[in-house]
């Protein structure tokens, strides 16, 4: 593991540090948001920020040069990313497309379809969503039954997605169909790029309990999609998926929001701080914390000398995601009666009254979704077991079995 940057790395974190401080401002110590879901940002300013990280070249790192990229290594990434997180920018909008829909656009799309979508995302221009999760398919993105039915050169989409992030602010999205129910689940997908002011598409809001709006059901009544929108061969959806399922759950590795540092803070201000068993969830959180930074640092060393990060990546979703979840329900605890209070509206409590428990409250509410995103804790647990531990593989009842005869009712009825 190397902990130092490379002479280019340096220089380009160099360059990244130049370009924030010039256009930004650094956040306040402490200052972490618990729910990075994009709710409560301002989009115009949103836009503004995109565009101009784009002209400064930040935007798009490992894209290639043709269509807006700088064609740097995916650690480049990481550098500015790392850096920008020390800074008050307007995000949460952008991540979904430029991290998982343009990416598998770049591997899938024809070369038109790449110079039309990719410069727009890039300055901020178009922003897409990814339609994947539906109400009776859960964690299993294979057992989908929104149907895909073709006539001529146009398919029709009809069903539901759910918990779609950003639906109603998305200009595009892509979406994974079912076009064959003869076959088994995996081989009877199919990947499609949509316009999400199709005709036929009606965008829900979810009112979540962080008190945000950002997630979506969206309805598909017969959406008409020309054949040139495919992504990939017919049937093929599910290899399509996997490029974005990847880029997702790397995207998603760590969690945004409060750690042991700062319910230490939290105590110390309320006096607890010498309660043994409170230090002693403290020192486990803190080893965690030590841990995940390591193995950050491995992934960023093996990005670093151009090798691809393994399945080992999931290890860091399930303990980030789950250590946010505990912190923020200790927080709240601690501070007693007051833990029902949040400070959210005014930004802090005042001083000498009430603690300011902002920050957890926001966590507590937004950190259960970060350990169903991206692969609940049960399906990262098993590619953990499969892949990195090498155990057997959990045992599958729909192995080899055509989707329409698995016993499930209201199955689509056509191919």
């Amino acid at each position: 593991m190397d902990f130092n940057d490379s002479p280019d790395e340096a220089a380009f974190r160099a360059r990244a540090r130049a370009f924030l401080e010039a256009n930004a401002r650094r956040k306040s110590p402490g200052a972490r948001p618990g729910d990075s879901s994009g709710a409560d940002l301002d989009l115009a300013a949103a836009k503004a920020w995109q565009l101009k990280k784009a002209g400064a070249g930040f935007a798009g790192l490992v894209w290639p040069k043709a269509y807006g990229g700088q064609e740097l290594g995916p650690i480049f990434h990481i550098i500015y990313a790392a850096e920008e997180a020390e800074y008050d920018v307007p995000r949460g909008f952008f991540e979904i497309g430029l991290g998982m829909c343009i990416p598998t656009l770049l591997a899938f799309a024809t070369e038109e379809q790449k110079a039309r979508f990719a410069g727009p995302a890039l300055r901020g221009e178009e922003i897409w969503c990814q339609l994947f999760s539906e109400p009776a398919a859960g964690s299993d993105v294979a057992g989908l039954r929104m149907k895909a039915e073709k006539t001529g050169d146009v398919w029709h989409l009809t069903g539901q997605k759910i918990w779609t992030s950003g639906a109603h602010y998305s200009d595009y999205g892509i979406v994974l169909a079912r076009s064959n129910v003869d076959v088994a689940k995996h081989l009877g997908l199919t990947m499609f790029f949509v316009d999400m002011k199709s005709p036929g598409i009606e965008v829900r809001p979810i009112k979540q309990m962080s008190g945000g709006s950002n997630f979506n059901e969206v309805f598909f009544d017969s959406v008409a999609i020309p054949d040139t929108q495919r992504l990939g061969a017919p049937g093929q959806g599910w290899s399509v998926a996997l490029v974005t399922l990847m880029n997702e759950r790397l995207a998603i590795g760590g969690s945004t929001g409060p750690d042991y540092m700062e319910i230490m803070e939290l105590a110390r201000g309320l006096g607890v701080l010498g309660d043994h068993a409170f230090r002693q969830k403290l020192a486990d959180w803190a080893v965690r914390f030590e841990g995940l930074k390591l193995t950050r640092f491995r992934t960023m060393t093996a990005l670093s000398k151009g090798e691809v990060p393994g399945p080992e990546s999931a290890i860091g979703k399930i303990i980030a995601a789950r250590q946010l979840q505990e912190i923020a329900s200790e927080a709240l605890d601690l501070a007693g009666e007051y833990g029902l209070i949040s400070a959210g509206a005014t930004g802090s409590a005042a001083p000498g009254t009430t603690p300011d428990t902002t920050i957890f409250h926001h966590a507590f509410f937004w950190a259960p979704g970060l350990r169903i995103a991206g692969g609940t804790d049960e399906v990262l647990r098993n590619i953990i077991a499969e892949r990195v531990l090498g155990l057997p593989a959990d045992l599958r009842a729909d192995k080899d079995i055509a989707f329409r005869d698995i016993a499930f009712r209201d199955l689509p009825t056509g191919a």
